[in-house]
Parts: structure tokens; sequence; C-alpha cells
């Protein structure tokens, strides 16, 4: 009986584990934490019991430093500028893998997403533009321009089948490019007061941790305290401290010390030596040949694998489930007293932000994907159809993370903030509808010579 019970417990046990796993890497996970971490911000921000202590406790200084030199933000700026710019350090080490071996490593492979991208960028900002020109809130041009990917691939996972691989890919290809243009639109237009001396310093320590990735250094010890300090650089510098973090991913080497070919060799041979080593009845805690074995076929896979695919993997899940809800959680809580989503999308603000991320996304991912193809750059993926792509288009104007963060570098400090983040809300939300009823049930294929019938 004792024997059933305890197998019972190990079976629920992996059970368990086996649901935990699956749901730690379902493209769906981060996308609903995000949901949620939202919703307990709009809450916390509006609940009479709550709103005071909310509001306290992201104003609550911390200092990190020592007598003489300190950094003392409060927690909504760490954030904001400390954890966001993980997030962009992972951000850049996906587009760096994408142009190294993915979808961007080719001007063919690459040419449909970069189109599409554009136009989703180029689109929405101008119809923003057309809409607030002289207006005091004219700077937010740049928030309908971004894509979340996290959100978008999420609601594109729950579709299933209806929505074909290649369609997937694109989307990622288009967010990560999207991604990037955020990045230097960030850098290029939402940088003010500009110290070039600190700015010079942080140019001198990036071009060390290039050298560094120059001269195969592939220890990370080697890169931390430099990103650090090009980080601290960039916070003092007028740039947003958060780019330091793309910028440095940049520098990290993406070829593996070992190749394919020497690890599969180097593995054979020490697992003959371990098989060689074998002592009935021993462990291999007490067999040290054993365990000299293991541990160089351990170096050995490391090795084999680059680090910034280690470090992508190593913060996948710390970015979509700490730093993105932590996000969300310091900077969705909106107050909506004397505001209402009806009135912040009729003002010229909202409703830039509402037609940019909602009409203009979709269109200029479609038709700036429609030109590419017609001139002849590149195809349209084996199996998609033009409608297919639209109704993925759509899912492009969820906006959210990168189009709050930056909503609040063009309206920092105003009032304008606020009615923005909701825009943001509203624009998402209605994105996902409108990218649910978009995509076709049935796909047509359409060919993949050119697709222009």
């Amino acid at each position: 009986m004792t024997r059933v019970i305890g197998f019972r417990h190990k079976r629920n046990f992996f059970i368990r584990q086996e649901r935990h796993h699956r749901f730690m890497h379902s493209p769906w996970a981060a996308g609903l934490l995000l949901v949620l971490f939202t919703a307990l911000a709009m809450v916390l921000a509006n609940v009479p019991a709550t709103a005071e202590l909310y509001r306290h406790a992201l104003e609550i200084p911390l200092s990190v430093g020592f007598d003489g030199w300190k950094i003392d933000q409060p927690v909504e700026a760490w954030i904001n500028d400390g954890l966001m710019a993980i997030f962009f350090f992972a951000v850049g080490l996906e587009i760096k893998r994408e142009i190294v071996s993915g979808q961007l490593s080719g001007m063919r492979r690459a040419a449909l997403p970069l189109a599409a991208a554009l136009g989703g960028m180029i689109v929405p900002a101008s119809i923003y533009a057309l809409l607030n020109v002289g207006s005091p809130t004219a700077a937010g041009w740049g928030v309908p321009m971004a894509t979340d990917i996290a959100f978008a691939l999420g609601v594109l996972s729950l579709m299933g089948n209806r929505v074909p691989l290649p369609l997937k890919i694109f989307l990622t290809a288009l967010a990560i490019v999207d991604d990037l243009g955020s990045i230097l639109v960030i850098a290029l237009f939402y940088s003010s007061g500009i110290d070039l001396t600190t700015l010079a310093a942080a140019v001198g320590v990036f071009a060390l941790m290039l050298l560094l990735n120059r001269l195969n250094v592939y220890k990370m010890r080697y890169y931390l305290v430099p990103g650090i300090a090009l980080w601290i650089l960039f916070l003092y510098s007028g740039i947003h401290a958060t780019l330091a973090g793309v910028l440095v991913a940049l520098t990290i080497p993406s070829t593996p010390r070992f190749s394919k070919r020497y690890f599969d060799y180097k593995t054979r041979y020490y697992l003959r030596s371990f098989r060689q080593h074998d002592r009935e009845g021993e462990e291999i805690l007490t067999n040290p040949k054993q365990l000299e074995d293991v541990e160089t076929i351990r170096q050995i896979a490391l090795d084999a694998i680059s680090p910034s695919q280690r470090l992508e993997y190593a913060l996948h899940h710390t970015v979509a489930f700490f730093i993105m809800p932590a996000f969300a959680l310091a900077n969705a809580g909106v107050r909506i007293e004397g505001l209402s989503a009806l009135d912040v999308t009729a003002s010229t603000q909202g409703l830039g932000i509402l037609l940019g991320l909602v009409a203009g996304k979709p269109l200029g991912i479609w038709l700036f994907s429609r030109l590419a193809v017609r001139a002849g750059w590149c195809t349209l993926p084996a199996g998609v159809s033009w409608r297919a792509l639209f109704g993925v288009a759509c899912l492009g104007g969820i906006g959210f993370t990168m189009s709050i963060f930056i909503n609040n570098l063009a309206f920092e400090g105003t009032p304008a903030a606020a009615s923005g983040k909701i825009a943001v809300l509203v624009a998402s939300l209605v994105a996902v509808a409108a990218g649910v009823l978009a995509v076709p049930r049935k796909q047509r294929t359409q060919p993949a010579a050119g697709g222009r019938k």
C-alpha cells in the first residue's frame, strides 16, 4: 500500500512538473501574464484603498553606490531604466541571432519582413503626425510604430492551425525588425541634453567590448563590468540608458568556440573513456576518472553553444516572466478618474494612436509587403495567402510594451502620458480582436512565385 501511494505521489509530481514546463515554454504564457499584471496595475491604481499605496511604492527611492558616488532613483525609474535595459539586451540578442543565422541573414530572406516592418512604422507614424501636427502632443508620433512581440505571438499561437508556420516566422522576423526600428527612433528622437564627454567615454567602452569580441574572448565575466559601465555612462549622457543593453548584446560572440563536428568527435571520445573507467557498484562521485570525463564533456558542450545563444536562452524566462510583468505593473496603472476610453480616443492624441496601431500598422505591413513582392525583391511564403498575411498584420497593431515605453519618453511628466497609455491599451485590445477576426479559418494556398494573383 505504501509503495502504491509513493508511486502515485511521484507520478503526480512529474505530471505537475510537465505541466509547469509546458506552461513556461508556451508562446502564449508571457502574453497572458502581461494581461494579468496590466489588469492588476489598473485595479491597484484606481481602487481607493490601494491607489495611494501603489503610487507610493513606485516612488520609494533606491540607492546603489558608495560615498562620493551613487545612483539614487525611485523604484519606477529602476524598472524603466534598469530592468528594461536587460529587456533591450535580450532584444539585441534576438536581433543579432536573426541577422547572423535567421530570417534576416540574407537580403532575399530578409526583404519581406524588412519591407513589412518599414511600412508598419512609416504609415502609423504618418497617421499620428497628420492628426497631431502643431499640437502639444505632436512628439508622440513614435508611439504607434511598435509591435509587442510577446502579445502578438501569444495571440497567434492560440489560433493553432489557422495560421501556417511561415506566417508565424514572418511575424517573428517582422517584430524583431520593428524592435530595431523602435530602438533607432528612441536613440535619435527621444534623447535630449546629450553630454558629449560622457557619450565619448561610452563610445570608448563600447569599442573595448568590440575588441574583446574581435579577440575571441568567450568568458562572459569580461563583458560584465564594461557592460555595467556602458549602462551608467548612457544613464548620464542624455541618451536613454536602455539602449546600452542593445549595444552590449551586439558585442557578445555569436559563434561557438567549437564546431559541431569537433563537439561530436570529442564527446564520443570522452564517452568511450567514461565507459572504460566504469567500475561496478561505484558512482561517479567516487570515481575521479569518470568525474573528469563528465566535467570535460560538460565544458565541451558549453563551448559548442555560442555565448549569445546561451544568454538568450538563460534570459528568456527572466524577461518574459519577471521584467515585462514588472514593467506592466509599474506603467499600466493609470488613474481613469476624469478620463474615459471614449474621451481619450476621441482626442487627436488618442485617435492618432488608435488609428496608427489598428489601421496604420496592418495597412503599412500589407501594402509594403505587396510592393516588395511586386518589385521582385522577395516572394510570398508558400502556402500563405494575402488575406492571411493581412490578418497577421492586424496583430502587429498590438503595441503595449514598446508603445508604452516610447509614450513615457514622449510625454514624460505631462498629463498626456496617462491618456497615451489608455489609448495604447485600447488600441492593443482592438488589434487583438481585429487579428482574430481577420485571419481566415481555412487557408487558401498562394503561389510562391510572386504571389500576384
